[in-house]
């Protein structure tokens, strides 16, 4: 199975998962009168919309280029975590706003003989988002989705929160502090801004065409470096993600004496080995020949008439 057939039956089951969820959500907390378990299916009802948000995204951004997107449609799931994590934020607001009038004008009775009921439900939300967003992770690390990473952000959040409305639910049950379950929802909603603003500033940086991480330039720089026998260095190098498509530009110095098609073909090695640890990577390299005034030392010094003897000289414009 291709890679966007694999994002799209993953993103399929999140779609799924979600709308099972908000159906047996909203029933018990209606039934019970519980705020907790009712931000809870607001919670998995954006969660919901995020899905198919999701969907819609990776299905557009494995698009091949076109006249109007020469350079791809990646950055649709870049809008579609960014829209997400906006999501995140509107659920957030309206469960503070439930759970402070419940504590400023009282609580809703709850039915605390059907406790037993939403402690259940809870639970196997949990574990049902749990698997999901698992399957999900493992996708999206698979295939570099920012989409389907953020709907397993989401639904991961609210494996974690579905526990705490458990064991909210729970401490209501021995104890009948009803005050309680307005404090999970709380508890709920300062997880879901916290999992909205981290989101925000991931889609954001794909946006604004961000470098890639350090650790992934330091890597591209050392396969590069390892045709020092052949290139005499490069300079501006730029990276930048749109989606789960990685672009590298650069200047690549090669000796005066070498042939169009040597420096061809250093430009093809240099290509193919970047590719072969960064799939999905579009490499722009723009050659150029040593004009003999900032050498350093190098494989090819030896062999070099413009740089045979020459010693490094610091502050070299051309970095490696």
């Amino acid at each position: 199975m291709g890679a966007a057939a694999l994002k799209e039956k993953t993103a399929r089951l999140s779609v799924a998962s979600n709308t099972f969820l908000v159906a047996t959500k909203l029933a018990v907390g209606i039934a019970i009168g519980s705020v907790g378990i009712l931000s809870e299916a607001i919670h998995s009802g954006i969660d919901l919309i995020a899905a198919v948000v999701a969907y819609f995204s990776v299905r557009q951004s494995a698009r091949p280029p076109d006249e109007c997107h020469a350079f791809g449609h990646g950055k649709y799931e870049s809008i579609s975590g960014l829209f997400e994590a906006v999501l995140i934020l509107v659920a957030a607001v309206l469960i503070i706003n439930e759970a402070a009038r419940n504590l400023l004008i009282g609580e809703e009775p709850l039915n605390v003989d059907a406790l037993g009921l939403g402690i259940t439900v809870m639970l196997l939300s949990a574990g049902v988002n749990l698997y999901v967003s698992s399957r999900l992770m493992a996708v999206a690390k698979e295939t570099e989705s920012i989409a389907l990473e953020s709907d397993a952000w989401h639904l991961r959040t609210d494996v974690y929160t579905s526990a705490g409305v458990a064991v909210g639910l729970l401490l209501i049950w021995f104890t009948g502090i009803t005050m309680l379950d307005s404090l999970i929802a709380l508890g709920v909603a300062v997880i879901i801004l916290w999992a909205a603003f981290g989101l925000i500033r991931r889609s954001f940086e794909d946006l604004v065409d961000q470098s890639l991480p350090p650790d992934e330039e330091a890597r591209i720089q050392e396969i590069i470096n390892e045709h020092c026998t052949a290139v005499i260095g490069f300079h501006r190098l730029r990276t930048r993600r749109s989606g789960p498509n990685r672009f590298v530009d650069l200047h690549l110095v090669v000796p005066k004496t070498a042939t169009l098609e040597e420096a061809y073909g250093i430009v093809r090695h240099v290509e193919a080995d970047v590719r072969g640890e960064f799939p999905r990577t579009s490499v722009t390299v723009r050659v150029q020949p040593c004009t003999g005034e900032d050498c350093f030392a190098c494989g090819i010094s030896a062999t070099c008439p413009e740089c045979a003897g020459l010693t490094p000289r610091e502050g070299s414009e051309t970095e490696r």
